[in-house]
């Protein structure tokens, strides 16, 4: 029976590197939509300044995460496969083709 080592500290790392990564993704999501209800008109002045505190105090408080535990090199593994991998559904909804392509090769394996 195989004996499956698992190193505490790397999957702590891991984890938290994945939590600190989602965050970041819904943060930025976060921005888009103000930014969109900010050019619609939606927001008062106000509302812009304390979002943009807000924005900037979530920022202050990533990085001393990121830094405090040492994580950024996760967060940014993290952050770089889903970039590839919307980048990769992108490119298949501008181009449909590469479904269908992609979809070809996999048959074509054993």
């Amino acid at each position: 029976m195989a004996v499956l080592d698992i190193d505490e500290k790397s999957l702590k790392h891991g984890v938290l590197g994945l939590v600190v990564a989602l965050v970041e993704v819904i943060r930025d999501a976060l921005k888009l939509q103000a930014l969109k209800r900010m050019e619609g008109g939606g927001l008062t002045e106000a509302e812009v300044e304390r979002l943009g505190r807000a924005f900037m105090e979530l920022d202050i408080a990533i990085e001393e995460i990121k830094e405090e535990q040492g994580v950024a090199e996760a967060v940014k593994s993290v952050r770089d496969g889903l970039d590839e991998i919307v980048d990769d559904v992108l490119g298949r909804i501008i181009d449909p083709r590469r479904w269908q392509s992609d979809q070809v090769v996999k048959d074509a394996m054993p």
